[in-house]
């Protein structure tokens, strides 16, 4: 990759990747702060869900924001090892990029939620109707749960594809395709964990895991194209 565009490609897709970890690394400061705890019992969440409305929209939209911006760098991962292993290198990126895709379309349950709520704390809401909506809510949120763990088990294995065709491009290095790699498979046993068991609280530790590579491999990605503008500014200024 040498021309400006592919250039270009890699430094917008490395900082946008970094830009995206530091998000959602403040979207769980956002939501342990202002938040606090998952409140306990089937009632509690659809009960308190008022007071902490505001906090839920905001955390959702950082949320969304966050997934947008790690979409680039697939494409960037993509154009660099194409030529070099492109198997892997396309299904990666691939499943990457639709992973984040099933990640969005969880990321505002506050658009159904909500309406739920106003329901529940509506005047005249028999308890039997109230009993209803918890149910309600509870399914709800079942589907939100669903598209969180097929986005997480999607993009952990485009992680690992990605890493094996890092293994054959010598500027990534072999440190950064084991890391690829590791970061992967860690969010994919996550997400096979939570598959059998979708009470475990292990999905969190996949996310950390997503976290991390998009910071890493964001950062690398971006000092890739570092040689390239060094170059062409040596190649201009001998001119």
């Amino acid at each position: 990759m040498t021309n400006e565009s592919d250039n270009s490609v890699l430094r917008w897709g490395g900082l946008t990747s970094i830009g995206g970890g530091l998000l959602f690394i403040l979207v769980f400061a956002w939501v342990i702060i202002f938040a606090g705890p998952d409140p306990a019992g089937l009632a509690e969440p659809i009960t308190r869900f008022p007071e902490i409305k505001a906090v839920r929209t905001v955390e959702n939209g950082l949320y969304l924001a966050a997934l947008v911006l790690w979409v680039p760098v697939y494409l960037a991962l993509y154009r660099r090892l194409k030529g070099i292993r492109p198997a892997p290198a396309l299904v990666g990126s691939a499943l990457g990029t639709l992973g984040l895709g099933v990640l969005a379309a969880g990321a505002i349950p506050h658009a159904a939620t909500s309406r739920l709520s106003d329901l529940y704390h509506a005047a005249g809401t028999t308890a039997e109707d109230q009993a209803t909506l918890v149910l309600v809510w509870q399914g709800t949120q079942g589907i939100f749960d669903a598209l969180l763990l097929a986005g997480l088990l999607v993009m952990a294995t485009g992680i690992v594809l990605l890493g094996l065709a890092m293994h054959a491009d010598p500027a990534f290095g072999k440190r950064a395709a084991w890391l690829s790699m590791l970061l992967g498979t860690a969010a994919l046993a996550a997400g096979i964990v939570v598959l059998i068991d979708p009470k475990s609280s292990v999905a969190a530790l996949g996310i950390f895991a997503l976290i991390g590579f998009h910071l890493i491999l964001g950062r690398k990605v971006y000092r890739l194209s570092k040689p390239v503008r060094r170059a062409r500014q040596r190649s201009r200024s001998s001119r």
